[in-house]
């Protein structure tokens, strides 16, 4: 069977990206979601001209005269309504974002005033017109588009959409994910497996996966058993919008998986990747329904959920980008094989530059080696000797 290059596998799979609607949440659940609304600012930005220093407000004008003794009229606290200057030899004291008061248009800081019975002596000969003064509009018109659609909502996101007043606001709804288990040597986290068992692992890290994307999963596990599998994904196939599978799709005699997606009538797109790891991995597509059946082995698990799953769910929902993330390779690196190798690395910056540091595990199957790296770096399948000092694409997964 011929192997599908990582790079088509890539486009077939972005080729059914799916738009799953939207939905409206409260603003503080919207960390992490794909903003589906432009922000408009209710007013302008700053609404008033804001003060950006403890100090004086007076008149540019009088400053200019040469007056620098001014008589205290009053105080101008932040959020309290707008004083008048009402001599225009005077001042008033005001704090750090209070409006600045009507008639005066300069601050100056109380490090360069000395207040003594009622009057404020100004230390300096110079200062500007509107100095330490946050014009009113400045920032944004009333109007404006300050976050536009298709944003990915971070914490800065949050306090605009907070200040323009959306105690609600449109996301992209996320689809509804089913991740799968089968084999009949795994058993659960908290059971003690026997010799030839294993605890069920694989799900729990897709579910980890998912949730750093925001997306809520459900799992479960289903025995080695054809009738049982077919009995299940069918029903799964109408409840879910998506399938992830961790196993049963290689060439084992219990690897039912490819055969009953097929009777079930899900289109087959690909199968078996020219990758390492993660070769025997399986896409297919009934209806809207997307389906990732990825292979057993813990590594292939976790580099194809994020080589073809989380592009696939950034486009759907509409954050598409080029942004790739490149690292240039520490050391002489060797892959015979005629396939694209996701090589565990080390990041570390070096003066400004991405290293990527191998760490050689133990094949697809050592879990723990995971927790020793950063990323993959992605070595293209046309080469097999990979000098030290070359450049290319990384698969991170870790900050640092």
């Amino acid at each position: 069977m011929k192997l599908t290059p990582v790079h088509k596998a890539l486009e077939i799979i972005l080729n059914q990206s799916e738009d799953f609607g939207v939905e409206q949440v409260n603003f503080i659940d919207s960390l992490g979601r794909v903003l589906k609304e432009d922000i408009i600012a209710d007013r302008d930005f700053p609404p008033f001209n804001r003060v950006s220093m403890d100090g004086v407000a007076v008149s540019f004008q009088e400053f200019e005269k040469g007056i620098r003794i001014f008589e205290i009229e009053g105080v101008q606290a932040a959020g309290s309504a707008q004083l008048t200057l009402k001599n225009s030899s005077n001042c008033i004291e005001i704090m750090t974002g209070a409006t600045l008061p009507k008639n005066a248009d300069v601050v100056i800081p109380y490090e360069q005033v000395k207040i003594e019975n009622g009057f404020a002596k100004v230390t300096i000969e110079e200062t500007l017109y509107f100095k330490n003064i946050h014009r009113k509009g400045k920032d944004q018109k009333e109007g404006d588009i300050i976050i536009h659609k298709n944003t990915l909502i971070s914490p800065a996101e949050i306090g605009v959409i907070t200040t323009v007043g959306k105690s609600k606001v449109t996301v992209a709804k996320h689809p509804k994910v089913m991740i799968i288990s089968t084999g009949d040597e795994l058993v659960e986290v908290n059971e003690t497996p026997k010799e030839y068992q294993i605890r069920r692992s694989n799900v729990h890290t897709l579910v980890s996966l998912l949730k750093q994307l925001q997306i809520p999963s459900e799992t479960t596990h289903i025995k080695d058993d054809k009738d049982a599998l077919k009995s299940k994904i069918e029903q799964y196939l109408i409840d879910y919008d998506v399938l992830l599978f961790s196993g049963a799709v290689s060439k084992g005699k219990f690897d039912f998986i490819p055969e009953v997606l097929d009777e079930l009538g899900v289109d087959k797109l690909f199968h078996r990747v020219a990758q390492r790891p993660g070769k025997p991995f399986w896409y297919g597509k009934k209806d809207d329904k997307s389906i990732f059946a990825f292979p057993g082995n813990p590594i292939s698990t976790f580099v194809n959920c994020i080589k073809y799953f989380y592009p696939w769910f950034q486009k759907s929902v509409g954050l598409e980008s080029d942004n790739k993330e490149f690292a240039v390779l520490a050391e002489d690196i060797t892959f015979k094989p005629q396939m694209t190798y996701f090589l565990q690395v080390k990041l570390e910056n070096k003066n400004g530059t991405l290293l990527a540091i191998p760490v050689h595990g133990n094949g697809s199957g050592d879990l723990a080696n995971l927790v020793k790296v950063d990323a993959f770096l992605e070595l293209p399948a046309d080469k097999t000797e990979f000098k030290k000092g070359d450049i290319f694409p990384i698969l991170r997964y870790r900050s640092f």
